[in-house]
């Protein structure tokens, strides 16, 4: 399970954001979320540096993804911001 406050998520008009990133291998920022706030997902660690945290989970429109993720202190919330997500299996 992930603790946190909130999603960080860039707007859709900037082409390097990771809303633009997820959406370009196919997913939503709601099918994202699905994984994110699901508390049945397990979390690991990437294989690769920098060995983000990642999570993996179905969607509510039965896919089955993966999410790469930072989570960092802003204050006194806890934010996950997406780095990236695809499709698994």
């Amino acid at each position: 399970m992930i603790d946190f406050d909130f999603v960080d998520w860039d707007d859709e008009d900037d082409p390097r954001g990771n809303t633009n990133h997820i959406a370009a291998n196919g997913l939503t920022r709601a099918e994202v979320e699905d994984v994110l706030y699901d508390p049945a997902n397990r979390t690991e660690l990437s294989r690769s540096p920098p060995h983000r945290p990642i999570v993996f989970g179905t969607t509510s429109t039965g896919r089955d993804i993966v999410v790469v993720y930072e989570r960092h202190k802003d204050g006194r919330y806890v934010v996950v911001r997406p780095v990236t997500a695809y499709d698994v299996g």
